[in-house]
């Protein structure tokens, strides 16, 4: 019987989960999801029709246990004999897969501050994980790996020198994303991955990545996954002024994170929450106005990746939004005829692969992180 991998990509709301026949080239056997993590959350095994189970209250380790539970008829006596994990953040240490033992567990801990939203579950998913498939190889897979060779400009903030050298620069994030969107260009497009492409991997978490040539020179998020555009929960770009005014108003440091990670973005704004769903067919004001602040932002680092390339070929949408809210999508290109970016109405309303009626090309092409990681363990293995 054929051996399998698995995969695990703990986000802060959700952990995706994927099962693979090993071989150089994995086949995928299963795919799902748990969402809404906390009182309500539910288990989505994609299909024809999808199945759909609600579970109730659920942490991130009472979602691993509902996915061993919903993939062992699909595994039925195969053996998983690798599985591949996302880390958000691998600091300046590690650029590349790498198999986790203890000890590089313990070098990945000490990064949790710069990603408190996502390593501590990515971290808890791969002890779990060990524990279950002891015998397994396993992989992380890291978030900031596609960005280390930025160009030091791209990389630093203007800090003494010292705080470079000690690791408080620009990382950059969605790496797994990015990676496999430069890979469908390379295969499908390869006038385009030659050139100048912007990335929009827009979900409850949103950043944006200039590519030239199949490599990142720029990206809208830098030291944390806090920073760029506004996302589901945080709350992007911020004058570093506004914490200070936190801290002397009497606002303590973890209240401040919890405000800038947990109570910002589109949640904050709105007052409703981050569905991107729920904010367009809402008829309250401040879900528009979340709407355009997000929109905004897109626009605006649009334009600064189109300076960092010194021009666009192609704009690519990714993530949940950038895959299925056809509307944001027609918000962000309206008027970016000098970019010679145009839309195609119909195409966008049908979430068409290619949307665009001008020079530049924009694309919609569906993420696969899931794929990326389980190609790296099948490489590990290999």
């Amino acid at each position: 019987m054929t051996d399998t991998l698995l995969t695990l990509n703990a986000g802060s709301s959700s952990v995706k989960f994927s099962v693979w026949a090993a071989a150089a080239e994995p086949a995928l056997l299963l795919e799902g999801q748990v969402e809404n993590l906390g009182p309500a959350a539910r288990l989505v095994i994609e299909g024809e029709p999808k199945d759909v189970r609600e579970i109730g209250g659920a942490d991130h380790a009472a979602a691993l246990t509902a996915i061993l539970t919903a993939i062992s008829p699909t595994l039925d006596g195969r053996r998983v004999v690798g599985v591949g994990h996302r880390i958000v953040h691998g600091g300046v240490e590690f650029d590349a897969p790498v198999r986790l033992d203890a000890g590089i567990r313990q070098r990945l801990a000490a990064l949790i501050p710069l990603a408190p939203l996502h390593q501590p579950h990515n971290l808890s998913m791969v002890a779990a994980a060990a524990e279950a498939f002891p015998g397994a190889v396993h992989v992380g897979c890291f978030d900031t790996a596609f960005h280390r060779g930025h160009p030091w400009v791209n990389d630093t903030f203007g800090l003494p020198r010292r705080f470079y050298e000690a690791g408080v620069r620009r990382y950059g994030f969605h790496g797994l994303s990015y990676d496999y969107i430069s890979g469908v260009l390379a295969r499908d497009y390869p006038d385009l991955h030659a050139g100048r492409v912007v990335i929009a991997h827009l979900g409850n978490g949103a950043s944006m990545c200039a590519v030239r040539a199949g490599r990142s020179v720029g990206s809208t998020m830098g030291f944390s996954a806090l920073d760029g555009l506004p996302m589901g929960t945080r709350c992007g770009q911020l004058d570093p002024g506004v914490v200070l005014y936190l801290l002397e108003t009497g606002h303590g440091a973890d209240e401040i994170k919890t405000i800038l990670y947990r109570e910002s973005g589109l949640t904050g704004l709105s007052g409703i929450g981050h569905d991107m769903r729920a904010l367009l067919a809402s008829d309250r004001p401040e879900a528009m106005q979340a709407i355009d602040y997000y929109v905004f932002r897109i626009r605006r680092e649009l334009g600064a990746m189109a300076a960092v390339l010194c021009g666009v070929d192609a704009l690519v949408f990714c993530g949940g939004i950038g895959e299925n809210a056809a509307p944001i999508r027609a918000r962000v290109l309206q008027g970016m005829d000098w970019l010679g970016l145009s839309l195609d109405a119909a195409a966008n309303d049908a979430n068409a692969r290619e949307i665009g009626a001008g020079a530049t090309r924009a694309l919609v092409i569906p993420t696969d992180e899931e794929r990326v990681i389980a190609r790296a363990v099948a490489r590990a293995i290999a």
